[in-house]
């Protein structure tokens, strides 16, 4: 697995668990999903991702998104 497949499963888990916890447990939850989109756009615009940080120093080989 390289570092753009785990940022891609990480962030769906991010968005799941968001839209489970604000169905589950309080609307708040909802916030970690919000959260989770606007990191994406984010990274998308500027190429910075700390989960894909985490993941190198994990091992995880680059990927042709975070190298």
């Amino acid at each position: 697995m390289n570092i753009d497949k785990a940022v891609l499963g990480f962030a769906g888990f991010v968005v799941l668990l968001g839209l489970a916890l604000g169905w589950l447990v309080s609307p708040y939850g909802y916030l970690l999903t919000a959260f989770a989109g606007l990191n994406m756009i984010q990274s998308s615009i500027t190429g910075f991702c700390p989960a894909a940080i985490v993941f190198r120093k994990l091992g995880l080989r680059g990927g042709s998104a975070f190298t």
